[in-house]
């Protein structure tokens, strides 16, 4: 904070110089004098003789009663301090305890005086001595007087305050010794000065002259810090003495302690109310804290008291302004303008032009400035105001009555006056004049040459507006020639060149330059154009246009991902907080080193003065956050030795818990703001999706799906989420851990609980869990018991059964979907086959009869599928049946059936969510059985001994 104050330290050293010696030299030449007594007095005395003081005299005395009294009640301010501790040691030893406030020294102000008042009633007693001990030069009929009583009314007007004399007055020997210090002083001899400065202060502690002349010392040595003390505590023993609560004010600026500089300020003001360079100051000091409404009441108060002073008003005004006190900040310059009526200051109907056209009242404004023309008949109006008044007229629809207040600005002055043609060229392009503002705009960019960068981009923008998109393209060029960090005009040139077919110029626009990083937004390069969001979101909308997917992914996928990130983790936050926290710690939490920051914002650094606690000079808003910071310490404060002394009564080992200076990650902001919300930033995760399934980088995509789905449940529409799930689906089986696809497919299964295919895409993923999956046997059994008509889930629980050899339970489960569908083949084959393997167990008793019903169950599979594509399937599943157990003649039979069959290719069929363009790769002759069936047959023949008709089995069958 810079604030200057009229006058110099030396300078006032020089003038108190002057004053002490004057005063030593006076004491000096009338060793008899003493505080409180002129020279009359002091001839008095030494003559004897008693003059009557005439009635004016007396008149003016009384008039001065009560000030006085006043005088009276300074000379007996008091110091105490505690154990006998002397001023001396109150300066010197500053850190010890006997080290008050400025707060406790007020309060030992107010005893001192209140211990006065009580004493005034038992002063009239030693006064009635004094007299008594004066009888004999008193005339026969004040005696009379004092021995019967007083029977008859003076005629002279009764004196009123204080009698002469009453006063306090100041011992010889202490004036002289007073004197000598000043002399020393004057004469550098600074040791024998402190030396007798000391015993003064031992003898009277409550003199200021001595604390004084202690300042003017320790300044001379350039011991600043014991000169600002002694300096304080005259002030306090002569807090009427404005002049060396200014000097304090000044030093304390200089010192940076803006808030010993309030308080000295504030007690200068109170002793000097009508100084209106002390309430100038005041402002200024309000107006670097920010507090506007206080700095325009001040400034409102200067101007009062030195109507003169306008710049106080403006400033008034400017400050209203600025704290939303509209109404006010046009009282006081209309107030002025009445008062006024011979011819106003043009600054003031200027300033008020611009406040009522801020408002939109240009029809106000307009009137000022007629009514200012008016009281200056003759004189032409400043420029400054036929710009104002031009511009009110184009506001107000009068474009030619504007152009008249415009013609003084022209090209060959346009450079002396940038700022009104400025002005009129932002106000016509804000009412779409975009032809009127270009001309002007062109005035200047001609005087400027090529260094105005927010000139150009104007022109620019004219130019877009008026549909000229090459001009624009060049003067947004030139722009960023200069103005390499503006991100709006980066982006609009991008566009721009967009619509101009050309892509590699914008994207060469938008990367960022090749001698910089990553580009990853850094703590201490946050500022650099490259890795602003809007940027990064522009050049990936490019690079997807385009088809050029690597590096939409690289551009979009670290933001998304780190949104959705801190997303959860604020998430996670406040599911916490709601469960275990109590309510004032619900709101957001400041870490310990936050608190304590605000503290020390109005705290400001410890100094080692006598005087400390001056209130803080701050902003209401910082007062009131640092007020409740210090509340919350004390209460953690509170809470931590609570659990310490809980820690140490159990006998565990006290760890102090700094978790809470940590920095709290759910505080964190999202590089994406609105990810979830904006229907176009879901359209964009969507895509990145799709891009990174197309690249086969399935773990990041199912990590991105999953953290949507949980975070946006509420704000995705049901067919983005219906997408999102259906590209998991598609991506769960490609992945060697199909676990974070398995919420995909299965609520495409909740969704579609009869679709086969839903089921196929279901079993596909889950036949690649891992065996004993809980999630999967909770969600077939679930599904078992909310549609018990449908067949697919019974099949996978049979299914899981089979796999795990458990043979009894997947006949149960495939004879239950049996009921449901006699004629599916399927159901056919999973029965029979599930018989045959329970047939084969040791447990069973009548193994033939379970053999027999496998068997019947495979025959109707064959019925069912004699005239279809799958003849060849059930032909050779019979005759593998027959092979398993044991019946190889039977077994041989089929086998050659299967054989003399050729089957053709058939295409995979695909499933729904599968991408139908991409072709297996897959060898010919997939769909022919006759090899399998061929090698088993050879298996036969070998076990049963015929050699070479397995050779030959395989020789014209199994040989490439």
């Amino acid at each position: 904070m810079k604030l200057d104050f009229p006058g110099n330290v030396n300078q006032r050293k020089d003038e108190e110089l002057k004053e002490l010696e004057s005063d030593h030299r006076n004491q000096r030449l009338n060793p008899m004098a003493e505080e409180g007594n002129d020279i009359d007095e002091v001839n008095e005395t030494l003559h004897g003789v008693e003059e009557e003081e005439p009635e004016a005299e007396v008149e003016a005395e009384e008039e001065d009663g009560v000030e006085q009294e006043e005088e009276e009640e300074e000379g007996e301010y008091t110091f105490r301090f505690k154990n006998g501790m002397s001023p001396l040691d109150f300066v010197n030893n500053s850190n010890d305890s006997g080290v008050q406030s400025y707060r406790q020294f007020e309060r030992l102000e107010s005893e001192a005086l209140k211990r006065k008042a009580t004493q005034q009633c038992h002063s009239e007693e030693p006064s009635k001595k004094a007299r008594e001990d004066n009888i004999s030069e008193a005339s026969m009929a004040e005696i009379m007087e004092a021995i019967y009583g007083r029977h008859k009314r003076s005629r002279k007007p009764k004196k009123r305050g204080r009698r002469k004399g009453s006063k306090k007055k100041l011992d010889p020997k202490l004036t002289r010794m007073l004197g000598d210090a000043t002399l020393h002083y004057a004469c550098g001899h600074y040791d024998k000065a402190i030396a007798v400065l000391h015993e003064v202060v031992r003898l009277a502690p409550n003199l200021p002259d001595s604390y004084h002349t202690l300042g003017l010392v320790y300044s001379s040595l350039e011991d600043y810090k014991r000169a600002m003390d002694f300096y304080m505590i005259a002030a306090h023993l002569t807090p009427k003495d404005s002049s060396l609560w200014k000097l304090l004010f000044t030093w304390s600026i200089e010192q940076g302690d803006i808030g010993q500089a309030s308080y000295c300020l504030s007690k200068a003001i109170t002793a000097d109310p009508a100084d209106v360079t002390l309430k100038s100051h005041r402002a200024m000091l309000y107006a670097e804290l920010g507090d506007y409404q206080k700095a325009a009441v001040v400034y409102e108060q200067v101007y009062q008291l030195c109507h003169e002073n306008v710049d106080a008003l403006k400033e008034a005004a400017m400050f209203y302004q600025k704290c939303g006190q509209v109404e006010n900040s046009v009282r006081v310059l209309e107030d002025y303008l009445k008062s006024q009526p011979n011819g106003a200051d043009a600054s003031v109907v200027y300033l008020l032009c611009t406040i009522f056209m801020a408002t939109k009242a240009h029809d106000r404004a307009l009137q000022y400035v007629e009514h200012a023309q008016v009281l200056n008949t003759g004189k032409e109006l400043p420029l400054n105001l036929k710009v104002k008044a031009g511009i009110c007229h184009v506001h107000l629809g009068n474009m030619e009555k504007a152009q008249d207040f415009f013609n003084d600005l022209k090209p060959e002055n346009a450079s002396e006056h940038v700022d009104m043609v400025t002005e009129i060229a932002d106000s016509l392009m804000s009412l779409e004049h975009y032809n009127s503002a270009l001309n002007y705009y062109l005035m200047l960019e001609g005087n400027c040459g090529n260094g105005n960068g927010p000139l150009f981009l104007k022109i620019a923008r004219c130019y877009l507006s008026l549909k000229e998109r090459s001009q624009a393209i060049h003067f947004f060029s030139k722009a960023l020639e200069i103005l390499q960090d503006d991100v709006d005009a980066r982006i609009t040139l991008s566009s721009l060149l967009l619509e101009e077919g050309k892509e590699n110029e914008a994207i060469s626009l938008l990367s960022p330059p090749k001698d910089s990083d990553s580009g990853e937004a850094h703590c201490e390069n946050s500022n650099r154009w490259w890795v602003d969001v809007r940027i990064r979101l522009k050049l990936c909308n490019i690079y997807r246009n385009k088809g050029m997917l690597d590096d939409f992914v690289d551009a979009i996928f670290p933001l998304i991902r780190e949104s959705l990130y801190v997303a959860t983790l604020q998430q996670k936050g406040k599911s916490r907080k709601r469960k275990c926290l109590t309510s004032y710690q619900t709101k957001k939490r400041l870490t310990k080193r936050d608190l304590v920051e605000r503290v020390r914002v109005v705290d400001g650094p410890e100094k080692d003065n006598v005087f400390r606690g001056f209130r803080p000079v701050a902003a209401p808003s910082d007062l009131s956050k640092a007020s409740r910071a210090k509340k919350l310490l004390q209460k953690k404060a509170i809470q931590k030795e609570k659990r310490k002394a809980e820690a140490l009564a159990l006998g565990i080992d006290w760890l102090s818990d700094d978790s809470d200076d940590e920095p709290q990650t759910e505080n964190r902001e999202p590089p994406l703001c609105n990810l979830l919300i904006d229907e176009e930033h879901q359209q964009l995760i969507i895509d990145l999706c799709k891009a990174l399934a197309s690249l086969q980088r399935y773990w990041e995509a199912l990590e991105i799906i999953n953290l949507t789905l949980r975070l946006a449940h509420t704000s995705l529409s049901s067919e983005k989420k219906e997408e999102l799930r259906s590209l998991g689906a598609q991506m769960a089986y490609n992945t060697t851990d199909p676990k974070r696809g398995f919420d995909c497919v299965k609520y495409i299964v909740q969704q579609h609980p009869h679709s086969v295919a839903a089921w196929n895409c279901y079993y596909k993923v889950t036949s690649r869990l891992e065996n004993r999956d809980t999630r999967h046997c909770k969600f077939v059994r679930f599904m078992q018991g909310k549609f018990a008509d449908c067949v697919p889930p019974i099949l996978i629980s049979g299914h899981q059964f089979t796999v795990f050899s458990h043979h009894q339970d997947a006949a149960r489960k495939y004879l239950e979907a049996y009921k449901l569908l006699p004629e599916n083949p399927l159901v056919n084959l999973c029965v029979g086959t599930a018989l045959i393997n329970l047939a084969l167990g040791f447990r069973l008793q009548n193994k033939h009869q379970c053999v027999v019903q496998g068997l019947a169950f495979l025959y109707n599979n064959l019925r069912i599928c004699e005239n279809s594509q799958a003849l060849q399937e059930s032909l050779y599943n019979i005759a593998r049946a027959y092979h398993h157990v044991g019946l190889v003649t039977l077994a041989t039979t089929y086998y050659e059936k299967v054989i003399a069959i050729r089957e053709k290719d058939y295409p995979i069929p695909k499933l729904p969510n599968e991408n139908p363009d991409v072709i297996e790769n897959v060898k010919p002759g997939y769909c022919d059985l006759r090899r399998e069936a061929a090698y088993n047959l050879h298996l036969i023949y070998k076990r049963s001994g015929a050699l070479d008709l397995a050779r030959q089995v395989l020789r014209d069958h199994c040989t490439l």
